[in-house]
């Protein structure tokens, strides 16, 4: 689903360049759920912006399902992010100005879905959720969990390959965090490819396979609980 071969990422602030990933390869299938870690600075957001289509990459090559992802234009990036990618962020990231309903319908806003099927549909998915109830309400009246769930519903909606969930329960208790990713593990049941970021041990554990970053390389792997796979 996801092949990526020395993968090169800087940034250049005026004379200076920040050489962030350092030499990227992985390879993540259909259906994988994937956990990645790393300390600040590790490069974990710019790999997954990269897997997200909303940054480019300077060297080397990103497959995404077969197909070459490279200086694509903003349109095409839109339409390939719209067909493969949800995203579940730390802070939510919902429209404060539109309701539940409206928050979780607005992928098929994008994709011309008519106004009367795009409810029907979202308010599937918050029943789904358990927030069919919740569907009026705007986002200042939801709890951090409510709101987490309303973006994984958001997220889901569009029917993607691939979900990528940057630090999501960041802003939970731990109570709140392991429901939440109890939905995330029963949407990974599905089929649907999980990529996790995560500076939490417990959370890591839940998932399948967990990446492990250090100064832009993948300094390990561990899957399903056995010992380190060292590149």
């Amino acid at each position: 689903m996801i092949r990526l071969t020395n993968i090169h990422k800087s940034y250049v602030t005026g004379s200076n360049s920040l050489h962030v990933l350092k030499g990227i390869d992985l390879k993540i299938e259909q259906g994988e759920f994937v956990s990645v870690m790393g300390s600040s600075g590790s490069g974990k957001s710019t790999l997954l912006n990269i897997l997200g289509i909303l940054d480019n990459y300077d060297l080397g090559d990103y497959y995404l399902d077969g197909t070459l992802i490279r200086s694509q234009s903003e349109t095409r990036s839109a339409a390939l992010r719209n067909r493969y990618i949800g995203f579940v962020f730390q802070s939510f990231n919902l429209i404060s100005f539109k309701n539940a309903l409206e928050n979780v319908a607005l992928p098929l806003y994008y994709q011309q879905v008519p106004r009367k099927k795009r409810n029907r549909i979202a308010l599937e998915y918050l029943e789904r959720m358990g927030l069919k109830d919740w569907a009026e309400h705007m986002p200042n009246e939801l709890s951090g969990g409510q709101k987490q769930r309303i973006a994984i519903a958001r997220a889901m909606i569009s029917k993607p390959r691939v979900i990528l969930a940057d630090e999501p329960t960041g802003a939970l208790d731990t109570a709140t965090s392991y429901e939440v990713m109890q939905l995330i593990k029963e949407i990974n049941t599905e089929g649907i490819t999980v990529i996790l970021v995560t500076h939490e041990n417990d959370i890591a554990h839940m998932t399948k396979r967990i990446i492990r970053l250090r100064d832009g390389l993948i300094e390990s792997e561990v899957l399903n609980g056995k010992p380190p796979i060292i590149n």
